[in-house]
């Protein structure tokens, strides 16, 4: 893990301050996250990977962050990460039982846990949800008390559909979803919602069956925020290739291609839920792939 974990600005879409505020940071070996990717085509893509995405060893750094926007208007959070205390086995031993000081790190930001207006989820996993709620005495009780959490429709039917299938994701409806329920703070809505002026979710089904991105627009300036639709700027060099972490594979891979091609050599500045500081850039055509050019 890496120990700069500040809050920062990552960048300013018109009227619209991007923050990310951070969690942790895992570097990640690229044989495990792209079990099929050929040395020489990752070594080509190590120029413009590092420093930022990719550390002098050669292990991607996967980010694991919420986005805060300040708009004139609100306070928004996209996505909120794994959360202090959450019991989570599996694949990501990381995530389990975590104490970290995130509420901190928003405040210095400048915003406090009544300050949020607006939760957006792009899809409800582990690494996405977690702050939703946080554990008072005994008692999972919603983070951010005045603020409308936002979950597309066919991604909240689907978990809510399945969470007696399987412990974690019981686990995770319970100490993450559950309490924000019956605070009455969520809307359901459709995965093309607006949600505020300049502010809409896109629909990037794939990874989850209602995968959403959310798009920003101010001042004749737009960003895309993708989810999980890509876990890493490499994969904008190797499209094609399975990800261990990208669900279903051929709706995955369709997704990530959707949105690479949509907007690829445009003004719209992309950022992925954990690429690390500054969470993306400019996204070019390269060949027959794609690069991300770092904001710097």
């Amino acid at each position: 893990m890496t120990d700069d974990l500040t809050s920062r600005l990552v960048t300013r879409v018109g009227d619209v301050e991007v923050w990310q505020v951070p969690e942790l940071v895992l570097p990640t070996s690229v044989r495990w996250l792209l079990p099929d990717a050929e040395r020489a085509a990752v070594d080509a893509a190590k120029e413009w990977l590092q420093p930022h995405f990719m550390d002098a060893n050669g292990y991607l750094l996967q980010s694991i962050h919420t986005y805060l926007l300040k708009t004139p208007d609100a306070v928004v959070l996209i996505d909120t990460g794994v959360g202090n205390q959450k019991r989570r086995g599996g694949g990501i031993p990381a995530f389990d039982m975590l104490d970290t000081p995130f509420l901190e790190r928003l405040r210095a930001a400048g915003v406090s846990r009544e300050d949020v207006d607006l939760v957006l989820c792009t899809h409800m996993h582990t690494d996405h949800v977690g702050w939703d709620a946080y554990l008072d005495g005994d008692e999972w009780r919603p983070t951010f008390p005045r603020a409308r959490h936002l979950f597309a429709r066919p991604e909240y039917d689907h978990f809510a559909a399945t969470t007696q299938a399987a412990a974690p994701t019981q686990q995770l409806w319970q100490d993450s979803i559950e309490p924000v329920v019956k605070a009455g703070l969520v809307d359901v809505v459709e995965p093309d919602y607006q949600v505020a002026p300049g502010i809409r979710l896109e629909p990037s089904f794939g990874h989850t069956p209602g995968h959403v991105s959310v798009k920003v627009e101010s001042a004749g300036q737009s960003a895309v925020f993708t989810g999980d639709a890509m876990h890493s700027p490499l994969q904008a060099a190797l499209p094609h290739l399975r990800c261990a972490l990208g669900g279903p594979e051929e709706p995955a891979r369709h997704a990530r291609l959707e949105i690479l091609q949509r907007y690829a050599g445009t003004e719209t500045l992309l950022f992925g839920a954990h690429f690390a500081f500054p969470c993306g850039g400019r996204l070019r055509r390269e060949g027959d792939a794609f690069r991300i050019d770092a904001l710097s």
